[in-house]
């Protein structure tokens, strides 16, 4: 034994002191692996909408409804399933209008533990008594414990002793935190981690609470989308991407969430544009943010020529004479000349007014306390991409070239491809909030809408929409990674450059819309990629024909959810209505996926094989053996 692997060990031996605490945890762990693996579940592009996000969290994607039907078929009506449902989802709420309506008796209270009880109970069986446990609310910890694992005995003692347990928690008045706790209990059960594959912010009114929700979630990781990386950048202090923010929420009549959610006041940008520019308080607002952005986009593109974005400098490209612009080979008629700030000697200067109004943006931004808590949760719990179970987890794209290879760029002075192009893109994402350096600033905007940024992959027109009603003009050019999504040799490719070579290896995508309703599939390249932007966005919703994805990996294998548009609590709490969801079982493992066939289980396994050692380093004397505290 050399001197670090004996310092390690002498380590390992403060936790476990002696021969029998070293057996005792082998053994616990040699019998995790043999668990069923934890259910996860993976969603993508949330876009701001709370309640609809809200309410499939609250039903587990479905999971609950099924259990449900599987565990009280022929037991419950429908009716009854649904009121059940409903109980378990809004528990406050659904306590509140049952009390109200005078439907809650002692009765009603024993019926309804036993059968939650029951629910929870199935859904425990592949945890650890431990796991559950801690899962648990502290306050019923011990009760629901007992009731949980309640068997029957000869003499029927030990049902006495359950139903006196029961008839005390109704005796008391202590049914409602009983039920609510255990309800919170469902519904940690039924999910063991949850993945955000991208882009929680912008288009829908909520981020904010969809953020605070997330933050509180007992396991999960995010990985990051173009419109997240939009508002990390801006937090960074990047007023390209601040400029940016700011429209995307004006222009979806968001203001709440900037004015309400993060105290970034609007005021001096509608003075400014009222003073400037003609319309509404909104749309002349919209035209000032529009001018402002295309002036710092346009200072960040002169700066990096290795972005290779020059062509999206336009406003040096109108033509006022006949108010026209050529993009390419195409002379597009402009829909207004209002440009009264632009010097169009410098055109890509701030005027001093613009100035202030940026400069107020980028306090409002790096001073806000709830944005800041917000965006550091983020980086704590995100990534541009996560390798887990043998899936490979990105927003985007990995962008390649025309003939379907990974293609290079050229940043800081380096050449990147793949996965070592996603690790630059890390590094310089994190840099950028704990340097704040001009460099990486910028370099958080071209994630944001480079056309080679890994979480956008694509031209962003927004001068053309804004100053084009030709449609034409439009068109965002993508990456060529979006034409070779049903490529299996593509997706093998990505996996192997990432590390990834087993059979059961998938590529897990957000970002493009699937629609949905023209027959498109999320299930792509022979099974080996799956596209989850389901739109869940209500902007989305006509071009997708769905509501959303879920999927869901457990130990039997893959299936894919698509939701039904979520329409209002108010409804669920009085009609005990629910979100339709279809499920597609896509991937129907060969065996039953074992704690011990997962990342989980790899890491369990070194610490068996660590504690081995240990075990003969004190049977063989290298170290002695303490005293159990």
């Amino acid at each position: 034994m050399d001197q670090r692997q004996l310092k390690y060990l002498t380590l390992l031996s403060e936790k476990f002191p002696t021969i029998q605490a070293v057996c005792t945890e082998i053994i616990n762990l040699a019998a995790i692996m043999n668990l069923p693996k934890g259910t996860e579940h993976f969603m993508s592009d949330i876009h701001g909408e709370y309640h609809a996000f809200l309410h499939i969290m609250n039903n587990c994607s479905g999971v609950i409804r099924e259990k449900i039907e599987m565990i009280f078929e022929g037991r419950l009506s429908e009716s009854e399933q649904r009121a059940l449902r409903t109980l378990i989802y809004y528990p406050k709420e659904k306590l509140r209008r049952l009390r109200a309506e005078g439907k809650i008796t002692p009765k009603w209270y024993r019926e309804t533990l036993r059968e939650m009880i029951e629910i929870a109970r199935v859904l425990s069986s592949k945890y650890t008594r431990s796991k559950v446990r801690k899962a648990m609310p502290k306050e019923f910890g011990y009760i629901i414990d007992e009731l949980l694992h309640a068997q029957p005995d000869e003499d029927n003692n030990r049902q006495g002793y359950h139903e006196r347990i029961l008839d005390t928690i109704v005796g008391i008045q202590n049914g409602d935190e009983f039920i609510i706790a255990l309800a919170a209990l469902i519904k940690r059960l039924a999910v063991d981690h949850l993945h955000i594959v991208g882009d929680v912010f912008d288009r829908g009114e909520d981020p904010d609470k969809i953020i605070e929700l997330l933050m509180n979630y007992h396991s999960l990781d995010f990985q990051w989308g173009n419109h997240d990386i939009l508002w990390m950048g801006a937090a960074c202090g990047s007023d390209a991407c601040i400029a940016n923010v700011i429209r995307n929420n004006v222009r979806y009549d968001n203001i709440r969430v900037l004015e309400s959610g993060y105290g970034i006041p609007l005021r001096g940008l509608q003075n400014f544009a009222e003073k400037y520019y003609e319309g509404s308080s909104k749309k002349a607002m919209v035209k000032a943010i529009n001018v402002i952005l295309m002036k710092l986009e346009g200072q960040v593109i002169l700066r990096h020529p290795e972005y290779e974005m020059n062509d999206r400098l336009l406003l040096d490209k109108i033509d006022r004479e006949h108010k026209s612009i050529t993009l390419g080979a195409h002379c597009y008629a402009m829909n207004t000349l209002e440009f009264p700030t632009v010097d169009w000697e410098h055109p890509y200067q701030l005027s001093e007014e613009e100035q202030e109004v940026v400069n107020d943006f980028h306090t409002a931004f790096m001073s806000s306390p709830r944005l800041k808590r917000h965006i550091e949760f983020l980086y704590s719990v995100g990534s541009i991409y996560l390798k887990m179970n043998d899936n490979l987890l990105f927003h985007g794209c990995v962008p390649l070239n025309e003939e379907g290879q990974m293609d290079e760029m050229n940043f800081f002075g380096q050449y990147y491809r793949g996965k070592a192009y996603f690790d630059c893109c890390e590094r310089v994402a994190r840099q950028a909030y704990h340097t704040g350096e001009q460099k990486h600033l910028d370099f958080m905007w071209y994630l944001w809408g480079g056309p080679k940024s890994p979480m956008c992959g694509r031209v962003v027109k927004t001068f053309e929409r804004s100053y084009i009603d030709d449609k034409a003009a439009w068109k965002e050019p993508q990456d060529p990674y979006y034409d070779y999504l049903d490529s299996e040799n593509t997706s093998r490719m990505i996996l192997r450059d990432f590390g990834l070579k087993s059979d059961l290896s998938h590529i897990i995508n957000g970002h493009t819309p699937v629609h949905a309703s023209s027959g498109e599939n999320p299930i792509k390249a022979e099974g080996k990629l799956i596209v989850i932007d389901g739109g869940f966005s209500k902007a989305y919703h006509k071009t997708t024909g769905i509501a959303g994805y879920t999927l869901i990996y457990n130990s039997h294998g893959m299936r894919i959810k698509a939701h039904a548009p979520f329409e209002s609590v108010e409804k669920v709490l009085s009609e005990n209505a629910d979100i339709e969801s279809r499920a597609n079982q896509f991937e129907i493992e060969p065996y039953r996926v074992m704690v011990g066939d997962t990342d989980i289980g790899k890491n369990i396994a070194q610490q068996i094989e660590d504690l081995n050692e240990l075990l003969d380093a004190y049977r063989d004397g290298s170290i002695a053996e303490g005293v159990e505290k």
